[in-house]
């Protein structure tokens, strides 16, 4: 059960990953999660996220939005966007990951996904066969608020970090970022 918590991959943000590289590495498509990945939770879009969206299909990738949330707070975060989308997927449950990998017409092999939880956007993403990449969530939370679930991860995190499954995808970050510690 442990194995299929952790990601490929784990980075300090979607906005440090090396799409370019990763593009070379046979990757087509990308299912984002919203909250506390690209904004934080419950926040509109920003210019930094439309940026990024847009960067990422010019490079040459499908993105889908695979979010928890409802219609309205996914219309609400794409404002202008036209991107397709999956709302309420029920994340861990792999049929809307499949779903996803479907709707982009690629093999489960070229998609990755990246979001900020292990409980969901991991397990989910592992669940179907798919890549995924955690990154670090947007927000802050202090001592009481961090939640059982959010510890939990870090103790996971923890030995992650010490297990050779971290070396999976190898350097996905820019040059310019700088490699994260898990924490």
């Amino acid at each position: 059960m442990k194995r299929l918590l952790y990601p490929a991959a784990y980075a300090e943000s979607p906005y440090t990953l090396d799409y370019e590289r990763l593009y070379e590495r046979g990757f087509r498509g990308i299912l984002f999660d919203i909250d506390n990945t690209l904004v934080p939770h419950g926040a509109d879009t920003t210019p930094e996220a439309d940026a990024l969206l847009a960067s990422v299909q010019r490079a040459g990738f499908k993105v889908l939005l695979l979010s928890d949330n409802g219609e309205a707070r996914i219309a609400r975060f794409m404002g202008n966007k036209a991107l397709p989308y999956i709302s309420n997927a029920g994340k861990p449950k792999p049929r809307s990951f499949r779903r996803a990998v479907k709707m982009l017409g690629l093999r489960k092999q070229e998609v990755l996904v990246i979001g900020d939880q292990l409980f969901t956007d991991i397990l989910g993403a592992n669940l179907a066969g798919l890549t995924g990449i955690l990154v670090k969530y947007i927000g802050y939370y202090d001592a009481g608020d961090k939640g059982r679930r959010r510890a939990l991860e870090e103790k996971i995190l923890a030995r992650y970090a010490k297990s050779r499954a971290a070396e999976q995808l190898g350097n996905i970050t820019r040059e310019e970022a700088k490699d994260v510690a898990l924490r």
